[in-house]
C-alpha cells in the first residue's frame, strides 16, 4: 500500500512539472530520493510521462484531428504543421539515443540542482527581453523550418536532468522570436513524439526491469493515471496563464528550489 502511495505522489509530481518549465525528471529524482522509491535505469519517471502525453493528446484532439484530416486532404497549412513537428523531433531523437548512457550517469541530485538554477538565471533573462504581441503572434501552422530546428536543438538541452523539456523549448521558441503563447503551444505538441519515443525506448530495452521498481506493474499503472489527470489540468492552466503573465515566477521557483536542493545535500539528507 505504501509503495501505491508514492507512485501516486511521484505521478502527482510528473503530472504537474512535465509541461510547467521547471523539469519533471528533476522533480522527480529528488522526490524519489526522499521517499526512499527504487527505479531502474529511469524506467519508472519515462513510463509514467505516458500519462502526460494522454493529457496533451486529449486537450488537443480536436484540433490533431484537424491536422490529421487536413494532410490527407494535403493542405499547406496541416503539411507544414507535420513537416516543422519532425524536424523539431530529430535532433531530440538522435541525440538522445547516443547518450543514453550519459545521462544515466548525471542523474543525481547535484546536477538538477546546478540545472534548476542555471536554467532559471536563462529563462529569466530571455523571457525580459521584449516578445511578439499577441496580436503579432505567428501561428502555428507558420512556424518556419528554421524555427522549428533550433527549438528542436534547444530541447536536446533538456537530456540533462533538471533543464526541464518544455524549459527548454519554450526559452529556444521565444528565442527565435515566438510569443510566448505559440513557444509553449509548439512545446506542448513537440512532448508528444518525443515522450512517446523515450517510454517506448525504454521499455524496450528495459521491460524485464518493471518488477525491481518499487510497486512494480501497479506504481506504473497508479502513476500513469495520477499523471494524466494532474497533466491535463496542468496544461489547461499554463495556457490560461501565459495569454497574460510572463515566466518569471517559474524562473524564480527553479532557483529557489536547486538552492534548496543543495542545501538538503550539504545537510546529508539527499
Amino acid at each position: 500500500m505504501i509503495d501505491l502511495l508514492q507512485a501516486l505522489i511521484l505521478g502527482i509530481v510528473e503530472g504537474i512539472s512535465e509541461f510547467l518549465p521547471i523539469s519533471s525528471t528533476g522533480h522527480l529524482i529528488v522526490t524519489q530520493k526522499l521517499l526512499g522509491f527504487k527505479d531502474q535505469h529511469d524506467l519508472f519517471t519515462v513510463v509514467i510521462q505516458v500519462g502526460a502525453i494522454a493529457a496533451v493528446v486529449w486537450y488537443y484532439r480536436h484540433d490533431l484531428w484537424q491536422k490529421i484530416v487536413g494532410v490527407l486532404r494535403l493542405e499547406k497549412a496541416a503539411v507544414n504543421f507535420w513537416k516543422i513537428l519532425a524536424i523539431g523531433t530529430i535532433p531530440a531523437g538522435i541525440i538522445g539515443l547516443l547518450f543514453d548512457k550519459a545521462s544515466e550517469a548525471i542523474t543525481t541530485p547535484l546536477v538538477v540542482a546546478l540545472a534548476l538554477i542555471i536554467g532559471g538565471v536563462i529563462l529569466w533573462a530571455v523571457d525580459n527581453k521584449p516578445v511578439a504581441r499577441a496580436q503579432e503572434a505567428v501561428a502555428l501552422e507558420h512556424i518556419t523550418n528554421r524555427q522549428a530546428l533550433l527549438i528542436g536543438l534547444g530541447q536536446c538541452v533538456a537530456m540533462i536532468p533538471g533543464v526541464s523539456r518544455s524549459g527548454a523549448t519554450i526559452v529556444s521558441g521565444l528565442a527565435v522570436k515566438l510569443n510566448r503563447p505559440t513557444a509553449t503551444a509548439f512545446s506542448f505538441y513537440l512532448s508528444i513524439p518525443v515522450l512517446v519515443m523515450a517510454s517506448a525506448y525504454k521499455l524496450a530495452k528495459y521491460s524485464s526491469e518493471i518488477p525491481h521498481i518499487t510497486g512494480g506493474y501497479m506504481s506504473i499503472v497508479v502513476g500513469l493515471g495520477a499523471a494524466f489527470v494532474t497533466a491535463l489540468l496542468a496544461v489547461s492552466w499554463l495556457l490560461r496563464y501565459i495569454a497574460r503573465h510572463n515566466f518569471k515566477p517559474f524562473a524564480y521557483y527553479r532557483i529557489a528550489v536547486g538552492m534548496i536542493i543543495l542545501l538538503l545535500l550539504s545537510v546529508g539528507w539527499l
